[in-house]
């Protein structure tokens, strides 16, 4: 009988379906185990082979955690809210929401063609009004929380409007704006209900500031930094420039220090944990207050080495600072514009990166150095980022090689504190060695003893304390865009107002266009109903805006992370129409166990859910303060490019071998028109695009042979696999082996299409060990030990393989197995019935319908594991051989438990010993038991 792998994969598809094979139990006696996967964004391409496959390590794991009797939570669903699906609304004029649509459902029949066990019923969708309305609902109690520093937690700001109305805010230690001015509880009684909400503004988690931002005026939005490639948009390619807007910001900076202490508490790559150190970027030292010469204003820096401030020569701003624009000299007012300008058109990322070029401006102003009262001459740069710190350092150039540079670059006279010390970098970089000169008190003290005098001396003349500082900056969570959830907020006298609970959803409206307005407005301005009655509760036509009971809605939507930061806890309770999931059942789903998706995510999406869950934790919505246990990073799968060569200048290809003759360009081409001996399609490639249709082709030996790179697969290189084509051909279990067998699955790797015919080789030899010719042949006889011995030291590295998410060698286990079973022509049932089991999470088509004519009627993934057993691979006799006078005669098995008279009277006996000595008496008898015996004659 063979294997018909198509009518095979079909029939268990649609049994998983109909039956929810692998619904979850939220009421379980069972242990629990949550396997996630970083849910996709589903884009009009489809999947590639590339895509699946973080998805089918995760589901080989949660297959497995069944058959070891777990309760699998395994759900699967759709980031669906995002800038491509606007993009391609703004081109086309089609609603986001149909492409959408349409694209899920692309997804889900490609993925349900690879035989993935998620639980359908928990399906989740960002741009889901019924998921949303949680996602406003969490924003809401953002704005509805503070961050009490003493107790270390977000609190309720009811709690806080309460301490200023007893005692004022002098003593509350909150994370907050920092111009806050001090007040009694007298006068925070007697502010009126405006100054009273600007008040608390400022220590809300989530509040509107102006804040520099991404600004891509051909896409009309901001974007994050993760979205910023090269000092351009990722998507399209757009110019991004510097520009301060009001937006909605998120107090993640509260959280820098317990998303610092966190990462200790979890099982992720020691790389992924470094990511998100050095963005948090915990820096301890001192800030220090420079007053500006002939102005009435200060320059705060912060250090981490304190001990240098004799060192400080120059100051260094951001471009951006506010300060700039106040303390600029006529002189080189001109020189400074243009420089804020050119600045402008560099993301943060791609100055940040940039270490080798040196840029800046005199400002023409001085700040007074706090000790010595020497001018300071004050400077702007690029490499200063207003978001960081406080946007201004103190520059020492003898112990700094950026500063010493500038310095030099600009001529600046440099102050030197380590005149007559060893000033190398390294030792100006191992702080306990590094001695101070030329500088006052500080002379003679090493690094521990200089800073603390230094903050002590800073801190007499009150301009300076001790401080820790962290590079993460709060997040700007406003986004100029359509396809977005909406704000849950409304505005009166130009206070933001969040909308009550119980009248969420506030659902995105109908718009006409879904480009910016023509004064700069994003989207949603051009909708004509979205205003909020905020007496009928409800969304009704800007018309009707009288600012008594209508009033404006937010005009900005949520980024593209809000979704994605608590998304996991929804699929606990997905259905829930009252809360965002039970107490109940977050109680026994507690948070993901394992986690796996793309690196890139690392300082992003990652770094927010882990914010969101601290938070919601606070608020005691949730019991753990970690979203996911284990994450695993899967490595990519590379496509193999086709690369054509076209003589500069006109439209005639050379072929590879011969293309170094000419002054060639190389142009990429899809792949299917690429034979497995690298030879072109030409009349293929002709009909493939238009330039190529009056193309000339010079050959060699009468072909035109493609040159192969092995690179990222995407569309935009035509060398993207469809993994339909690899189902139809080949099977999705063939698929999913090879997928596994490619490689270790956090390591890159060319996909090769030509490989994956001995995977489906192994499948049809697996299917031939079931049976004999056309009848399934599996049988009640009795094992031999040699089958036990392959069953079982296949379980054995199986299990270990999987634990260790090595499924690579497993691919290759199970191969061993079967060549070995075929070769002992095992047809026993209690050998065949486990390997089957053994197999099922790899290759649960195949494992079902075996599983079924072995008689089951139950699917195989509720079969328990098969269990190990040593004793089958414990050797109980030996080979030995038997040489006479040093010569190997004969082989003969011996149980190894023997003695050595019990040896000698065994091998003295046999037959062939007797005719080897012909009746002489052996002179010595040598044995070393388990190895060899020599008789001496």
């Amino acid at each position: 009988m063979s294997y018909d792998f198509n009518t095979i994969e079909e029939k268990w598809q649609a049994y998983w379906a109909k039956n929810e094979t692998f619904k979850a139990d939220n009421d379980s006696d069972k242990e629990k185990y949550y396997v996630l996967d970083m849910f996709p964004y589903p884009s009009g391409a489809g999947l590639h082979v590339g895509h699946p496959l973080g998805y089918i390590a995760s589901d080989i794991y949660a297959r497995y955690k069944r058959h070891k009797g777990f309760n699998v939570l395994h759900p699967q669903g759709y980031d669906s809210f995002g800038l491509p699906a606007e993009q391609y609304a703004i081109q086309t004029g089609q609603h986001p929401a149909i492409t959408t649509k349409e694209n899920i459902a692309r997804y889900r029949e490609q993925l349900d063609k690879i035989g993935f066990s998620f639980d359908w019923s928990r399906e989740v969708r960002t741009s889901d009004p019924n998921f949303y309305k949680w996602t406003q609902w969490i924003f809401i109690e953002l704005f509805n929380s503070w961050y009490d520093n003493d107790a270390d937690k977000a609190r309720s700001i009811k709690d806080l409007e309460a301490i200023f109305a007893s005692e004022g805010n002098e003593k509350v230690n909150a994370v907050c704006d920092e111009d806050i001015a001090s007040f009694t509880a007298k006068e925070w009684n007697d502010f009126s209900s405006k100054e009273k909400q600007s008040i608390v503004l400022k220590y809300r988690l989530t509040y509107l500031a102006e804040t520099e931002v991404n600004w891509c005026p051909q896409l009309g939005t901001v974007l994050a930094n993760d979205e910023i490639v090269n000092g351009v948009s990722e998507r399209g390619g757009y110019p991004v420039i510097r520009k301060k807007m009001t937006q909605w910001s998120m107090r993640i900076s509260a959280y820098a220090e317990r998303l610092l202490q966190g990462l200790e508490t979890i099982d992720w790559t020691d790389s992924l944990k470094e990511s998100q150190r050095n963005w948090i970027g915990k820096s301890v030292g001192a800030s220090v207050t420079f007053n500006v010469k002939e102005h009435d204003e200060t320059i705060e820096v912060f250090t981490t080495r304190p001990d240098t401030i004799f060192g400080a020569t120059f100051m260094t701003l951001a471009p951006e600072h506010e300060l700039v624009a106040k303390i600029t000299t006529s002189n080189q007012k001109e020189a400074v514009d243009a420089y804020i300008e050119a600045t402008a058109k560099r993301s943060e990322r791609e100055r940040m990166a940039d270490v080798k070029t040196i840029s800046g401006v005199f400002t023409g102003a001085y700040a007074e150095h706090p000790f010595t009262k020497a001018p300071v001459p004050i400077w702007i740069g690029d490499y200063v980022l207003a978001g960081y710190g406080t946007g201004a350092v103190m520059a020492v150039p003898c112990g700094d090689q950026r500063d010493y540079d500038f310095a030099k670059h600009f001529d600046i006279q440099i102050t030197n504190i380590f005149e007559g010390v060893d000033i190398s970098e390294e030792a100006f970089a191992d702080k306990e060695k590094t001695i101070i000169a030329n500088s006052d008190f500080l002379n003679g003290l090493n690094y521990k003893k200089a800073t603390k005098t230094a903050i002590y001396e800073l801190e007499k003349l009150g301009q300076g304390e001790g401080k820790i500082n962290y590079r993460l900056r709060d997040a700007v969570f406003s986004r100029q865009r359509y396809w977005g959830e909406p704000f849950p907020v409304y505005y009166i006298d130009g206070m933001p107002q969040m909308i009550n609970v119980e009248h969420l959803p506030i659902v995105l409206p109908e718009v006409e266009k879904y480009l910016p307005t023509e004064t700069g407005e994003p989207p949603l301005g051009r909708a004509d109903v979205w205003a909020w009655d905020a007496k009928n509760n409800k969304v009704v036509s800007n018309d009707l805006i009288d600012h008594t009971n209508v009033f404006p809605l937010e005009l900005n939507t949520m980024p593209g992370w809000a979704g994605s930061s608590w998304y996991p806890f929804r699929y606990m309770d997905a259905g829930n129409e009252a809360e965002f999931a039970s107490a109940k059942v977050m109680q026994y789903w507690q948070n993901v166990d394992l986690y796996i998706g793309g690196n890139e995510h690392a300082t992003g999406h990652l770094l927010y859910s882990r914010f969101w869950t601290k938070f919601l934790k606070d608020r005691e919505y949730l019991t753990v303060d970690e979203p996911f246990k284990k994450l695993i990073n899967q490595g990519m799968i590379l496509g193999t490019s086709a690369i054509v060569y076209r003589i500069t200048g006109t439209n005639k290809y050379v072929s590879k071998g011969i293309k170094d003759q000419f002054e060639t360009e190389e142009l990429r081409v899809d792949v299917s028109l690429i034979n497995s001996s690298d030879e072109l399609d030409v009349d293929g490639l002709r009909k493939w695009q238009p330039q190529y249709n009056d193309a000339e082709f010079e050959f060699e030996d009468g072909k035109y042979i493609v040159g192969r790179e092995v690179e990222k697969m995407s569309k935009r290189w035509f060398n993207v696999v469809n993994p339909d084509d690899i189902c139809i051909k080949y099977g999705a279990d063939t698929l999913r082996l090879y997928e596994m067998f490619l490689g270790p699955l956090e390591q890159a790797k060319p996909w090769n299409t030509a490989g994956i015919t001995g995977v489906h080789s192994f499948l049809k030899k697996l299917w031939k060990l079931y049976h004999n010719g056309e009848v399934f042949n599996v049988t009640d006889t009795e094992p031999s030990k040699e089958d036990l011995k392959t069953l079982h030291k296949t379980i054995k590295k199986v299990e270990e393989d999987i634990e260790n998410f090595s499924f690579n060698t497993s691919v290759s286990t199970f191969m061993i197995a079967v060549n070995e079973l075929t070769a002992q022509k095992c047809t026993s049932r209690a050998i065949l019935e486990p390997l089957i089991v053994l197999i099922s999470p790899y290759a649960p088509h195949i494992a079902e319908e075996l599983w079924q004519r072995l008689g089951y009627s139950e699917s195989v993934s509720r079969a328990a594991f098969p269990v190990f057993e040593e004793k089958h691979l414990v050797e109980s006799t030996k080979q030995y051989p038997i040489s006479f006078n040093g010569k190997m005669r004969f082989t003969m098995e011996l149980a190894l438990d023997l003695s050595k008279d019990e040896i000698e009277v065994a091998v003295m006996a046999h037959e062939k010993t007797q005719q080897q000595l012909a009746g002489r008496e052996p002179k010595k008898v040598i044995i070393v038991p388990g190895k060899i015996v020599n008789i001496v004659g």
